[in-house]
């Protein structure tokens, strides 16, 4: 796609993040859950209070990737003490890379995970992991194509049912 490009977030795309962040996740996940279940994790990880938080953070980045110089996807990473499961500081952790559906298929997550490994690749880190929910078989095959293993599980809070987070890794070093 040769409009498509893919710029850091700064605090000033912070109602364009917060918009695009909410309207994939249901896209993604609101047919497989509650809607008091969606909203509640909603209200609380895309809240501005939230998003001004993690965009003020040196150890997390938010990609808008623009398709015509419209907002179609974002990706977030996170290294050091931003990560989820911050078991050492040799990780950078893709929280993050979503399209909206109209955009399936058109290549665009792919290359957010190009970007992803990219930064990878030129910071102190030697593998790059993420966690992708058990029942979401499209993305699993998604990145096991790119080279990423299972190793692991962790608990994923949607609103007030624990679901379960498959953990996969893709060494760099």
């Amino acid at each position: 796609m040769t409009n498509l490009k893919l710029r850091e977030a700064s605090i000033d795309d912070l109602s364009a993040l917060q918009l695009i962040g909410i309207q994939t996740f249901k896209e993604a996940f609101a047919s497989d859950n509650s809607v008091e279940n969606m909203n509640a994790y909603i209200s609380k990880a895309f809240s501005i209070e939230t998003l001004r938080t993690q965009l003020s953070s040196p150890n997390t980045q938010f990609y808008l990737a623009l398709l015509n110089d419209k907002v179609v996807g974002y990706l977030k990473i996170n290294f050091e003490k931003s990560q989820l499961e911050n078991k050492n500081n040799k990780g950078l952790e893709i929280e993050r890379i979503y399209v909206y559906k109209e955009f399936y298929g058109k290549k665009i997550g792919q290359f957010m995970l190009d970007k992803a490994i990219a930064i990878s690749k030129i910071t102190p880190v030697n593998y790059i992991w993420l966690g992708v929910w058990e029942h979401n078989p499209r993305a699993i095959r998604f990145y096991e194509k790119n080279g990423f293993v299972a190793f692991d599980k962790h608990a994923f809070i949607l609103g007030d049912e624990n679901q379960t987070d498959i953990l996969m890794k893709l060494q760099i070093t």
